[in-house]
């Protein structure tokens, strides 16, 4: 059974005249123990998924979906105290910019007994916080933090930004969720930096069984750490597959495209030459194209693409195209 099955997603975001539709039936589905990519570039609607997914969107957004079941239970037929408690319960998120997230007011070790589960505590009041003492320490040593008092006594503008994200990720943590949303977990990191915490997470991965959606604008460099990858592009749905298919085999354009502007595709290139790009860039909500949104910078683009097209499933190979790159070299 799927941990996390979502099929024709859409998003709209209500406006004074009509409503934008931000997110466009786009699916996804979550195994537990999986580590998935979401990947495309800014402006594609992902952060917008796992905020619908987590439930924090405000009431300018309106998620509709045809199933939206979270271990087997249909979400959409709970009340929003009734969704919360079950998310909250079961999934955590890291966002992006874990300096802005944090309190600036506040020490790290306040924001960490926080985060703790008061049922796990158990005694008088004095057991209780030398309990969650410990299991703060327990959080920092898990996340790679060696130098918890240090940590434990500092306020967020005091530490890097490295430390701060494995902050975060010891926040989500506390809560022992079986699916953690990583939000470009790694944005504006040195490569070093980077590594650590794409290594942490994988560790967390195969040690706890903890199922992670980890979200990118980078194909190439998520491919090292995920079993499966979906791409969108300008909310809708592009293809999705093993890390394999996606990043040996593309279907899509788009993919394709992402794949060619990659440094690793031209390592062959000579010095200062141009990477492969695609003309043009994502709209904007407002002016959204029609049918299948890349037509317009689109190298195969043909008279059908003002139609949205239908997802085609090649033996758990799914690409939304009308003219694919299946089969070709």
């Amino acid at each position: 059974m799927n941990l996390l099955d979502i099929r024709n997603l859409s998003i709209e975001l209500v406006t004074g005249s009509e409503p934008i539709l931000a997110v466009d039936r786009v699916s996804l589905t979550m195994k537990e123990g999986e580590v998935r990519g979401l990947v495309g570039e800014s402006g594609s609607g992902k952060s917008l998924l796992a905020q619908a997914i987590i439930g924090v969107l405000d009431d300018k957004w309106k998620v509709h979906a045809d199933r939206f079941h979270w271990r087997g239970q249909d979400l959409l037929r709970l009340t929003p105290e009734e969704r919360k408690k079950v998310i909250t319960k079961d999934v955590a998120m890291i966002f992006q910019e874990p300096m802005a997230c944090l309190d600036p007011t506040t020490t790290i070790g306040s924001q960490l007994e926080e985060a703790i589960d008061e049922q796990l505590l158990s005694g008088n009041f004095w057991q209780r916080r030398k309990q969650r003492k410990k299991s703060i320490i327990r959080l920092l040593h898990k996340v790679g933090i060696k130098k918890h008092i240090e940590c434990i006594n500092s306020y967020p503008h005091q530490l890097t930004e490295a430390l701060c994200q494995r902050i975060m990720i010891a926040i989500a943590l506390a809560k022992k969720p079986l699916l953690l949303i990583a939000d470009e977990p790694t944005a504006a990191m040195e490569s070093t930096n980077q590594g650590q915490i794409f290594r942490l997470l994988s560790s967390l991965n195969q040690l706890k069984n903890m199922s992670i959606l980890l979200i990118s604008h980078d194909l190439e460099n998520i491919t090292h750490w995920t079993n499966t990858i979906t791409v969108m592009y300008s909310g809708q749905f592009v293809e999705a597959g093993t890390t394999s298919q996606i990043f040996n085999q593309p279907y899509h354009p788009y993919t394709k495209a992402l794949i060619d502007c990659s440094p690793k595709a031209n390592i062959h290139l000579p010095t200062k030459s141009r990477l492969m790009t695609l003309p043009g860039s994502i709209p904007i909500l407002q002016h959204l194209p029609i049918g299948c949104r890349l037509g317009p910078r689109c190298p195969r683009a043909q008279q059908e693409c003002v139609q949205a097209p239908k997802v085609t499933n090649h033996h758990g190979h799914q690409v939304s195209c009308h003219f694919s790159l299946k089969g070709s070299k």
